[in-house]
């Protein structure tokens, strides 16, 4: 028997095609395209290649959607209107299995390929987008990459990588009530700061992770990136085979058993070594907001502002010694790839339910199967009689590209998963925080404890 080996190592050794000079070819089960991906489309075509694998590559149109309707024609300009079609010409050129905007399937990459069951337990998967750690909650190594790299997997079915360093983040003891998985991943990046896992791949582990529902999982591997790792895990376990089992795209019969006899040896081994370590009391934790322009500038929702860099005081308009609770907001928006799935949905629903909101807020699913379970369940009469919108399947406002922005100097409260200068729109000012806890504000009107 070999030395014990960490889940990364594991799936990373099994994928190694070639080493040469510190780099390894790694073979690459799944690429997620999305309307982005228009520049390695466009240097595929001319250099005469076409994609290898179109099999085990999956498209579906997120970033640059209109979420008021399901029409390009609805997009904002021409060029966002010619950024969609391309998309759905590109795929169509190639025999790409996609989900275009009439199909009820189609959503954010990162909400689709789980629901799909695209991303499976030991796979090596990415897609052109930095969020992609998020699809490593299913025991997957799963990671962002560039257009340049995204031409290079879909014309080689491979991608050369140099070797990443182990993390183990270890969260152990129970969430108090109101305590959400994007409340413990911001905790965590706030512990370990924007920089604190760069170089790594980032492994959580303990009681409470292992507690946590797929979905859950799922928005903590997401903002794995935020603390600058290159890739969020958790290993599989029979939390992860129940939510796989009968997805479109997993394995069935036979393959299935043969799917789940190798996915119960990728959890790391005994003894396993790690790089780096931490560790997180989940007992401890509070409902988390931040209040600069990095997710690593986070706070429990009873704290004040701290003091921290200059700029990010000036942008967000906050001094030092600031109380956070109370803090009045302009615009909620409830959505993106971190916080977009059915249980945030319900979580945020749960708070407005018989409730107004005071101010304007934004519903926008992760997925059309998303949308359409919540609208099953009631839940879009919740929100429009609270008065917030409820739109359809896409990234949004996330990052704006699809045109849905905040005004300059408006203050959002935001499901999202990054702060950053600008990200909103310009001048815009962005907290970030669980569903519950935007829900709470946008009937508040103000930043507020969801616990009171």
């Amino acid at each position: 028997m070999g030395s014990p080996r960490t889940l990364f190592e594991k799936i990373w050794d099994r994928h190694v095609v070639l080493r040469r000079e510190g780099q390894c070819l790694l073979y690459v089960d799944r690429n997620i395209v999305h309307d982005g991906a228009f520049h390695a489309f466009a240097n595929l075509a001319r250099r005469g290649l076409k994609v290898r694998r179109p099999g085990q590559t999956f498209g579906t149109p997120d970033h640059y959607v209109p979420t008021v309707s399901r029409s390009p024609a609805d997009a904002p300009t021409a060029e966002i209107r010619r950024m969609v079609e391309t998309f759905a010409d590109n795929v169509r050129a190639h025999g790409i299995p996609a989900f275009q905007l009439a199909d009820d399937r189609q959503g954010i990459v990162h909400i689709v390929g789980p629901e799909q069951g695209i991303t499976l337990p030991g796979f090596v998967l990415v897609c052109g987008d930095s969020h992609t750690s998020t699809h490593g909650a299913l025991g997957a190594l799963a990671f962002g990459i560039g257009q340049s790299e995204n031409e290079h997997v879909l014309a080689t079915q491979t991608l050369w990588q140099a070797p990443q360093k182990t993390m183990r983040i270890s969260v152990e003891g129970k969430r108090q009530d109101h305590v959400s998985a994007k409340d413990l991943i911001l905790a965590i990046i706030a512990r370990i700061g924007a920089g604190g896992a760069v170089g790594h791949v980032v492994e959580y582990a303990g009681s409470a992770i292992r507690a946590m529902s797929v979905e859950e999982r799922l928005t903590v591997c997401n903002m794995s990136i935020e603390a600058g790792a290159r890739a969020g895990m958790v290993a599989p376990d029979d939390t992860t085979f129940s939510y796989l089992a009968g997805r479109p795209f997993a394995p069935k019969g036979a393959e299935w058993e043969r799917a789940l006899a190798y996915w119960k040896t990728l959890p790391s081994d005994p003894g396993a070594r790690f790089e780096a370590e931490a560790s997180l009391d989940a007992s401890r934790l509070e409902p988390m907001v931040t209040w600069g322009t990095s997710p690593e500038h986070a706070a429990p929702i009873s704290a004040a502002v701290p003091s921290g860099p200059p700029r990010a005081h000036e942008y967000m308009g906050l001094a030092p010694g600031t109380k956070l609770e109370g803090l009045k907001i302009d615009r909620v928006f409830i959505g993106s790839c971190t916080n977009s799935r059915i249980e945030d949905l319900r979580a945020a629903a749960a708070v407005v339910r018989g409730k107004k909101a005071r101010v304007p807020a934004m519903v926008v699913p992760g997925s059309g199967l998303v949308k359409k379970q919540a609208e099953a369940e009631g839940l879009d009469a919740v929100f429009s009689a609270a008065g917030f919108e409820w739109r359809h399947a896409g990234c949004s406002m996330c990052v704006g590209m699809n045109g849905d922005l905040g005004r300059p100097q408006e203050r959002i409260a935001s499901t999202s998963n990054r702060n950053f200068e600008g990200r909103q729109g310009r001048g815009a000012r962005t907290h970030l925080m669980s569903p519950a806890m935007a829900a709470a504000a946008a009937i508040a009107g103000c930043l507020t404890d969801i616990r009171k």
